[in-house]
């Protein structure tokens, strides 16, 4: 699981889409997970991921908020029982992600945990002057990011791509996205990291006296 979370995510510099990941053993690598509700998972984890928190406090969540691909500018009022919720609605959803990129079953109680924050009114959006899209003025709350996010899920898991979401095809990643491609061929969180790397490894294991490794690129 070593690449599965950052510490801390930032937004690509460029107009590539994802985000900039930095694992703890160093680098950094762009990582797009195909959709809103899965770039939540980049900042922590339930059981044994939780050792990758970093939903710490309001202001750990701002910074999600302004490293995802909601657009910028976006005003959100955080305390600390809104980032508990967040926490709860992630857990939720790495659940549900990972089941069925193993093909199993989803917990009912999961599914519930989007439902109710899907219920709740979204983010307000809006057409600037400029034709751009943009968040209606004044501080937006917790809950109608997580209701955005929530509703994201649902979009997700009964879409045309809930069968593409998986995780990442290398041993020591557990990064989980969804193959929005249209062969739909996606194996690795990225070939910055993970595909590069399977394919070193498998370039060493056909030379004469190679170690086995991983297969190449899919």
């Amino acid at each position: 699981m070593e690449t599965t979370y950052t510490g801390y995510v930032t937004k690509s510099a460029t107009d590539t889409p994802g985000l900039l990941l930095e694992p703890p053993s160093g680098g950094s690598f762009r990582f797009d997970p195909g959709a809103l509700c899965l770039e939540l998972l980049t900042t922590g984890g339930p059981g044994r991921l939780a050792a990758y928190e970093v939903l710490h406090d309001p202001a750990a969540l701002l910074r999600w908020v302004a490293d995802s691909r909601l657009s910028a500018g976006l005003q959100l009022d955080a305390d600390d029982a809104g980032v508990a919720g967040a926490r709860v609605l992630r857990h939720a959803l790495w659940r549900m992600a990972a089941a069925r990129a193993h093909g199993g079953d989803t917990d009912p109680a999961d599914v519930a945990v989007v439902n109710e924050a899907a219920a709740a009114p979204p983010l307000a959006a809006r057409i600037g002057a400029d034709g751009s899209r943009q968040w209606a003025p004044g501080g937006a709350t917790v809950t109608q990011l997580l209701s955005t996010v929530a509703r994201d899920a649902v979009d997700l898991f009964t879409g045309p791509h809930a069968h593409r979401i998986r995780e990442c095809g290398s041993h020591d990643c557990g990064l989980l996205f969804v193959d929005t491609s249209r062969p739909g061929r996606r194996r690795w969180c990225s070939m910055e990291r993970c595909g590069n790397r399977n394919k070193v490894r498998a370039h060493r294991a056909r030379l004469p006296g190679g170690e086995g490794g991983e297969g190449g690129e899919g």
